[in-house]
């Protein structure tokens, strides 16, 4: 199975709400925050839209068409719109990770 490609949220920028989304609102992204108890998992998301994602705190795994990686703190995901795309907590504590949706 293909890994997928993963980066790392820049050390020098704090991980926090206000932080992500200023610096992915220049990138044309929104940002949320999402909450995921261990053991959750939403499976075969389709958006019509680029999603990204990064880890705040917690463990967990995601697949987007077929390549899956483990996230944990710091690692970020881009996801191409039309992908289809799972995502499980895979640790024992609660996942806390930011998400966002490009605009237009």
């Amino acid at each position: 199975m293909p890994e997928l490609e993963i980066s790392r949220w820049p050390q020098a920028q704090p991980l926090e709400s206000r932080t992500v989304a200023e610096v992915w609102a220049r990138d044309g992204f929104s940002c949320d925050l999402w909450v995921d108890r261990p053991g959750q998992q939403g499976l075969d998301f389709v958006h019509q839209t680029d999603e990204r994602a990064v880890v705040k705190e917690g463990t967990l795994e995601f697949e987007v068409e077929g390549a899956r990686a483990m996230l944990g703190p710091g690692d970020e995901v881009f996801i191409p719109a039309g992908s289809r795309h799972s995502v499980w907590n895979r640790g024992s504590s609660t996942a806390r990770w930011f998400y966002g949706y490009r605009h237009g």
